[in-house]
């Protein structure tokens, strides 16, 4: 049975990104790449919602192939051009599809639960999820998410879009991790 693994950045004081909806505020460094890159080697597939779906297709198969990406991106490019990536969605249209379709599911979001619970019980391996924090919350609440990993970034936003939609119980640490030459800091709990 596989893992449904979510993954993501937050600020000291809990936000997922700033007031109008932008992570990039948030330092994504060094180690957050390559925590992320371990990760993503790890998965059997990714599972992400439409908003980040958009964002990561548009920016990351790109990479594995552009001389100017570090080593890192080029090999988060490549993976992203052949991992199986399923889609909660109601709004991809073809056309935001079409250079990935092959790679590609899109599973409306009535049937999200039904889809990560078949795509679990098939799976051997991890399920990922970065960005996403509608979806991957949703499925939180529904008790399919298995573990959270959390970088909480050495910033402060005083505002923003905060990591959670509704109050969480249930999560135990199960690691704590700092980064060399980083601010940054993983939290990882496992969810009952």
């Amino acid at each position: 049975m596989g893992r449904l693994i979510v993954c993501n950045i937050m600020s000291l004081d809990g936000f997922y990104a700033s007031t109008e909806g932008n992570p990039l505020v948030l330092p994504m460094d060094a180690a957050f790449d390559a925590y992320n890159l371990e990760r993503i080697r790890a998965a059997e597939a990714l599972l992400l919602g439409a908003g980040s779906y958009r964002m990561f297709m548009g920016f990351w198969p790109a990479q594995a192939a552009n001389p100017e990406a570090g080593e890192v991106n080029q090999e988060f490019g490549g993976i992203y051009g052949r991992i199986p990536v399923n889609v909660i969605s109601d709004s991809l249209t073809d056309e935001e599809l079409a250079n990935w379709r092959e790679q590609t599911t899109v599973v409306p979001r009535a049937q999200a639960h039904a889809h990560v619970e078949k795509l679990k019980a098939g799976a051997t391996g991890d399920i990922v999820t970065f960005g996403s924090r509608i979806t991957w919350n949703a499925l939180l609440a529904a008790g399919l998410v298995d573990e959270v990993h959390l970088i909480v970034g050495a910033t402060g936003l005083g505002e923003g879009t905060p990591i959670f939609t509704a109050p969480v119980s249930g999560l135990s640490l199960a690691e704590s991790r700092r980064f060399d030459g980083s601010g940054n800091v993983l939290l990882r709990y496992t969810v009952s």
